[in-house]
């Protein structure tokens, strides 16, 4: 709607927007309005306050409406915005990928952390090849050749769709490490290399957990990249199953899983021949994380 944008200031604009994502159902109207108006035009939402009273730019007028539109229908924030944070990353989001969420942030963190720990010790390389299972929009992988010492990433994806969208984000991060973006099923693209990690933020709940998930969640993000399976771990349990065969023997592999099936994970690597895994909570206290070794402890 450009024409909005000559008939007074931001302040009117964001009041306006707040009116009709209030009576669209839309929580914290008036925050949410803010934030809109901030994501389009780059900045924080409170810089937009604080120019409230000026007049906006025409182009970013326009962009706002057509986000608050989208927002008003019920599509959620990073989608009706086309961009998301991860880590200090801004990327491209919409419905051909989940929506990262801020644990899988703290997943990136173990990893890194880890790898940093290992830099110039005896047994354990620098650089290598890191692996994302499951890639989405990209921001694991993005993630880890931004902030990583590796030598490349490799980041797997079985969605035509949600691939073409973690080619985007690669082209816009443009990052120093390499990032190739392979398509097909978990482990199977990676049968010609040896990791150092491999990552995954893999589907998790089972399908009446899927089934009980709120409306705008199964509207808009994809079933294939929340659920797995009747006991939410078949994603889990093919990863943990195959990817001691692709990995360094002084490699790990670092999973995201569900808060309620640490037991059944620390379980199936136990079966699957794993000598060592550790679990760790994520930033709200819950065991979100298994980080297990077939080499033993790291």
């Amino acid at each position: 709607m450009p024409e909005r944008s000559s008939r007074g200031s931001i302040a009117q604009e964001l009041d306006e927007a707040t009116e009709q994502l209030a009576r669209a159902g839309v929580l914290n109207a008036k925050r949410e309005a803010a934030a809109l108006w901030a994501a389009v035009e780059g900045v924080k939402p409170g810089d937009v306050w604080l120019r409230r009273d000026g007049r906006p730019v025409t182009a970013v007028a326009a962009q706002f409406w057509v986000a608050v539109q989208r927002r008003s229908s019920g599509i959620p924030f990073p989608y009706a915005v086309g961009r998301v944070g991860f880590r200090n990353l801004e990327l491209k989001s919409d419905a051909r990928a989940l929506i990262p969420r801020p644990e899988t942030e703290g997943l990136v963190e173990l990893v890194i952390e880890w790898a940093g720990r290992g830099k110039g010790e005896e047994g354990r390389e620098t650089g290598g090849v890191a692996a994302d299972i499951g890639t989405g929009c990209g921001c694991i992988a993005l993630a880890l050749a931004v902030e990583g010492r590796f030598e490349r990433v490799v980041a797997i994806e079985r969605s035509a769709a949600a691939a073409a969208l973690a080619r985007e984000n690669v082209a816009l991060i443009a990052p120093a490490t390499p990032v190739e973006v392979r398509e097909g099923d978990l482990l199977t693209p990676l049968a010609d290399e040896r990791c150092r990690v491999i990552v995954s933020n893999p589907p998790y709940l089972t399908d009446a957990e899927y089934e009980a998930l709120a409306p705008a969640v199964k509207a808009w993000e994809p079933r294939e990249a929340l659920a797995s399976g009747a006991d939410g771990l078949e994603a889990t349990r093919a990863l943990l199953a195959g990817a001691g065969a692709l990995l360094e023997p002084s490699g790990m592999l670092a999973l995201e899983i569900d808060e309620r099936r640490g037991d059944a994970v620390r379980q199936l690597a136990h079966e699957y021949g794993w000598r060592h895994l550790a679990i760790h909570d994520d930033i709200f206290g819950r065991p979100r994380y298994a980080l297990a070794f077939p080499g033993g402890d790291a």
